[in-house]
């Protein structure tokens, strides 16, 4: 899998430009029609960005996601995380047409907003689009205007109000999903378990055959979180319904099948970076989790 995209690279690549600055700034935002500089029949890199970003798409897209494909059509808003990879490639005829946000995670942690991760849609196993309604696809788009107008102006307080915007736009999507998913009090148990999820989350994408997966095991997760391994399993179980190996196995699967995807590397490279020893190990566990080998998933 290639390397992470820069937001430096970002514009190197689709304006031929970088910003003066672009390294002082790591708060940095910048808003965009897509027809501005997108040409027809887009179909973008599979990898992962050093950025956030939100996309406003017209037409008929698929969206790829880890290991998931997504149709998507017209008023689709998609949310773009810096820790799963991701491209999309347009079914329609003609020019892609929408508006598109980046923006670092300073851009809003600095003025002390929540953290992206703790966002349903930012979550690296979160939901990533969401089909809007005539009216909200109005609204939105009337957000993403008043992002381009003040961009643009010479007002010293703009970021103030783009900031607003933004997070009108995140609270639109999320008055969408039942208030009880979005929030729920945290007991002991709940804690560690996000810990350990986020943790678990951490080690990927894998983003070259020899980096090491170092947090492989129920034992791993225990020794780095100071607790006792039981203690760990009893509350990932109570909390999720799940052990803790099935939920470190079925994040190695989601890896595994992006990787035979999206890469050329072979079933070995592929073995190795996931931390099994022989590739004959990998072919049994990714067959016991998936009924086919990983040659049979890459081909079908």
């Amino acid at each position: 899998m290639a390397k992470a995209q820069t937001i430096a690279e970002f514009y190197q690549e689709k304006m031929n430009w970088i910003p003066e600055n672009l390294q002082q700034d790591i708060g940095h935002f910048n808003v965009f029609r897509l027809e501005d500089f997108q040409p027809a029949n887009p179909s973008m890199a599979y990898k992962c960005r050093d950025f956030y970003k939100i996309s406003l798409l017209r037409g008929k897209f698929i969206y790829h996601y880890s290991d998931r494909s997504l149709l998507a059509e017209d008023g689709n808003l998609l949310f773009f995380n810096p820790q799963v990879p991701y491209a999309w490639e347009q079914l329609s005829k003609g020019q892609a047409t929408g508006y598109f946000c980046i923006f670092r995670e300073s851009f809003l942690t600095e003025m002390g907003r929540h953290a992206l991760k703790d966002l349903p849609m930012f979550h690296p196993r979160g939901k990533p689009s969401y089909k809007l309604t005539t009216e909200l696809e109005k609204e939105v788009e009337r957000l993403f205007i008043k992002m381009l107008d003040e961009i643009s102006s010479d007002y010293r307080g703009k970021y103030d109000l783009i900031r607003n915007y933004l997070m009108e736009m995140v609270h639109l999507v999320m008055k969408m999903e039942p208030s009880e998913k979005l929030y729920q009090h945290r007991n002991a148990n709940e804690r560690i378990t996000a810990v350990f999820m986020e943790l678990l989350e951490r080690q990927f994408p894998i983003e070259a055959p020899g980096r090491l997966f170092r947090l492989r095991s129920a034992s791993d997760f225990a020794a780095e979180l100071s607790v006792h391994v039981n203690h760990l399993n009893r509350a990932v179980k109570e909390t999720t319904g799940k052990t803790t190996t099935t939920h470190i196995g079925e994040r190695i699967v989601t890896e595994a099948k992006a990787l035979l995807r999206h890469t050329d590397w072979n079933v070995a490279e592929i073995s190795y970076s996931l931390g099994f020893e022989e590739p004959s190990h990998f072919n049994n566990f990714f067959r016991k989790h998936t009924q086919m080998t990983p040659t049979g998933f890459r081909i079908v």
